[in-house]
């Protein structure tokens, strides 16, 4: 087992369920799921995007995985491992089947909820888009442009989260790309880096930016996520700026922290921006950047900075 029977009962009474054998995949059902099934309200990737929130299957490949132990992330940072230490890992394809086989069984309450949408009720248990964002790195997965490959045959979009600490990844993905790519810049400067991702390896920083320089080279929708925290990282937008604009990249968000899961061991209530913290900072970065706020959703705290809206995905 790649993570200790403890640690998965544990991840398991948080309401992840386990794909496969090895316990290195995972899904869980995501809030704005649970709301939309019951029409009340959705996420803000189905606005932005389209992407439609009851059919959407929040899944990682990676759970114990990644090169960072960033403060404001929501899970478990003690498990992290930073590089593959197993040779056993499942297939892509029993991955996918144990996931839509448990996001049936999670979601099976709702069929006796009256509240419940008829039709998304019918579909929530059919999902089409993969949001490779649960946790950990999906690019230290062995066979993560197999598993993107699976997805598409399944025809699902797929929605996948990096870090950019594999850059040699990022240049494979343009074998398999993904529907859309983010990479997370959480950071205006190397300084704020290390103090808020608290990279495990030794050139995180410099690996990030290369994997930034890279993306020119992928066909896909490109996406940069500032997480944004307060009084941590919402500094020098201009910087922020600096980095966005040299980048081959369509789309900025800049979302807000939430102040949930284990990071309320590490950070306090009020870390959390305020929905005015977060307009502001994004409009300097946009002005900074010469992009525009050209949406925003203002109860998930966050803005999308562009030249244009997006098409939105026929999910």
């Amino acid at each position: 087992m790649i993570i200790s029977d403890e640690q998965r009962k544990n991840l398991e009474k948080k309401g992840y369920r386990f794909a496969g054998n090895f316990a290195h995949a995972a899904n869980k059902i995501c809030h704005w799921t649970r709301k939309s099934i019951v029409d009340d309200g959705v996420c803000y990737k189905e606005q932005f995007y389209g992407i439609k929130s009851h059919r959407c299957l929040q899944m990682s490949p990676a759970i114990p995985y990644c090169q960072h132990k960033c403060l404001f992330c929501w899970r478990d940072t003690d498990i992290t491992k930073t590089s593959w230490d197993s040779d056993d890992y499942d297939d892509p394809k029993t991955i996918i089947e144990d996931c839509i086989a448990n996001q049936k069984q999670l979601l099976c309450g709702y069929f006796g909820n009256d509240n419940a949408n008829p039709k998304k009720l019918e579909e929530c248990v059919m999902p089409n888009n993969a949001a490779m964002s649960l946790a950990g790195e999906p690019l230290l997965y062995p066979e993560i442009n197999q598993l993107i490959h699976e997805f598409k045959r399944k025809d699902f979009t797929t929605f996948l989260v990096s870090n950019g600490e594999n850059p040699e990844k990022i240049a494979a993905l343009e074998e398999e790309e993904p529907t859309q790519l983010y990479v997370s810049l959480d950071a205006p400067n190397k300084e704020t880096y290390k103090r808020v991702c608290l990279p495990q390896v030794n050139d995180g920083w410099e690996k990030l930016n290369e994997s930034l320089e890279l993306l020119s080279t992928l066909d896909t929708r490109k996406v940069l996520r500032i997480t944004s925290v307060k009084d941590l990282n919402m500094n020098n937008p201009e910087e922020y700026a600096k980095i966005t604009s040299k980048c081959d990249i369509d789309y900025v968000e800049i979302k807000a922290y939430m102040f949930v899961g284990d990071s309320r061991n590490r950070l306090e209530w009020e870390n959390m921006p305020k929905t005015v913290d977060i307009q502001e900072f994004a409009k300097s970065v946009a002005q900074h950047a010469g992009l525009e706020v050209i949406d925003e959703v203002e109860k998930s705290r966050v803005l999308l900075l562009g030249d244009k809206k997006p098409v939105k995905y026929n999910n």
